[in-house]
């Protein structure tokens, strides 16, 4: 299980080097990410996807259980009130509620992949002042150790806090 830590980095020369000292830690560049205003170039550095940014991940989620409900209930009229057979076709509910909730969740993730993440929100302004946002994924054993390395190397940078809880595929 890891943990999100967020730092928030003032300028580019200093990005690069917290993502020097990170790779230097052993943290894999797959679960570092960087976010900035889009006139900022993060050449050389790894870049927060749509994964990170956005709430397509909890919009699935969401879509996924909605819609499965939707589909329970769908069956469930359907198996009551028959309209295809003179029986109930009770293997109806189940077929619904898988087709509703993979409707469900691609539905609900196209809308979230154009919604700002809403993890994110608190350091809009930091980010359009021109600062950087590092998003670090660390196993919970490291968390204490990463944050005293990055305190400790780059005094510069603000301690944002650190996410209980990431998500799983992100």
């Amino acid at each position: 299980m890891r943990r999100r830590i967020y730092w928030l980095l003032p300028d580019l020369p200093s990005a690069r080097r917290t993502m020097d000292d990170l790779l230097l830690a052993r943290i894999p560049e797959q679960y570092i990410h960087f976010m900035a205003r889009e006139d900022i170039d993060l050449t050389g550095l790894h870049p927060a996807n749509l994964l990170q940014t956005s709430d397509v991940v909890r919009s699935a989620q969401s879509g996924l259980v909605i819609g499965g409900a939707v589909g329970v209930v769908a069956g469930l009229v359907l198996a009551i009130f028959p309209v295809v057979a003179q029986t109930p076709q009770i293997g109806l509910i189940a077929v619904l509620a898988v087709v509703g909730a993979l409707v469900g969740a691609w539905s609900s993730s196209m809308i979230g992949a154009s919604t700002p993440s809403e993890r994110l929100k608190r350091f809009a302004g930091a980010i359009e002042q021109g600062q950087i946002l590092l998003m670090t994924d660390v196993p919970r054993s490291r968390v204490e150790e990463i944050e005293a390395l990055l305190q400790k190397s780059h005094p510069e940078a603000h301690l944002e806090g650190v996410e209980p809880d990431i998500p799983a595929f992100p």
